[in-house]
């Protein structure tokens, strides 16, 4: 099968597989460590939002403030406890879909790359056994604009030796989408239409995932 493209960038979180919950767990636990407020519909806010502004946004419901000192001692101990949950998973928690989509571009010929902000990433890629399946996986400590800006996405691409406009890239998040957008590639949400509305095609979920209908 030929493409129009060059490469496929991937985001993992929601994507290739679904750590919200643990997410979801691990912000809790540290939301009601200093009193602020969390439930799902707020843990919806930083889907797709970068470590520490995660925290900055959990911390302005918080009843005090919090040095940066104090900010970074939160984070590690988020960090710490999500690290401790994801420990557990195993290639079953790979999303359906996700894996064909990996083989189906790979024997299109085009580069894998994979996008995200989870500071955790090649540590879930090895736990899903699939880290040999990327040609470049973005280290997120190496990035100093998280999404929606395009920093990250251009570094794929870079990093891909692919000019961003024959990258595809593949976000579950509003904020990821707006980052494939401005860095010049064509974006595929998984999701809703209503919430991803600046991708270039809405697909369910990856099980819906056809390159050929790009």
């Amino acid at each position: 099968m030929t493409s129009r493209f060059k490469a496929v960038i991937f985001d993992l979180d929601g994507v290739i597989t679904d750590t919200a919950h643990y997410h979801y767990l691990a912000w809790k636990r540290l939301a009601d460590s200093v009193d602020a407020p969390f439930d799902e519909a707020f843990n919806e806010q930083l889907k797709g939002v970068d470590r520490m502004g995660s925290l900055d946004l959990i911390l302005a419901r918080a009843p005090r403030t919090y040095t940066p000192e104090d900010k970074r001692a939160l984070a590690d101990a988020k960090n710490t406890h999500y690290q401790e949950l994801i420990a557990t998973m195993t290639p079953d928690d790979l999303l359906p879909g996700a894996l064909r989509a990996l083989e189906e571009v790979r024997a299109a010929g085009l580069h894998i790359g994979l996008a995200s902000v989870s500071r955790n990433a090649f540590t879930v890629l090895d736990r899903l056994g699939i880290r040999d399946r990327f040609d470049d996986v973005v280290d997120a400590a190496t990035i100093v604009n998280g999404k929606p800006d395009p920093e990250i996405f251009l570094t794929a691409a870079a990093h891909l030796g692919v000019d961003p406009g024959d990258c595809l890239g593949v976000e579950d998040a509003a904020a990821g989408v707006a980052s494939i957008k401005d860095a010049g590639m064509f974006a595929v949400g998984v999701g809703s239409p209503d919430v991803l509305h600046r991708a270039d095609r809405v697909i369910p979920s990856m099980e819906a995932f056809r390159l050929q209908d790009y």
